[in-house]
């Protein structure tokens, strides 16, 4: 019973950690990323972050990941970009960006 003790909490704990990894997407402005209209909008997304809208990476399914640390993407506005980074829920941390 222990051994299934241990196990469940190392599992759980695993669980709730996070990894780096790579994620692709389009660095886009928190007010435009949902509406399908500005999609991929380089000038727009430029002008709102720099505007002061936070920066989001819109993945290629979709998804929009919320950035933590703004200043490592705000030079990437606009751009389709690779992230070194951490995930955690919906928020990104990055590590570096391509």
């Amino acid at each position: 019973m222990k051994k299934i003790t241990a196990l469940a909490t190392l599992a759980l704990g695993l669980a709730g950690a996070s990894f780096a990894a790579e994620f692709k997407g389009f660095v886009e402005d928190t007010m435009c990323a949902g509406k399908p209209e500005m999609k991929n909008d380089a000038a727009c997304a430029q002008k709102c972050i720099k505007g002061g809208s936070p920066a989001v990476l819109v993945m290629p399914d979709g998804k929009i990941l919320k950035i933590a640390n703004q200043d490592k993407i705000t030079a990437s506005a606009g751009k389709t970009v690779t992230v070194n980074g951490t995930l955690k829920g919906d928020t990104l941390t990055v590590d570096s960006v391509k």
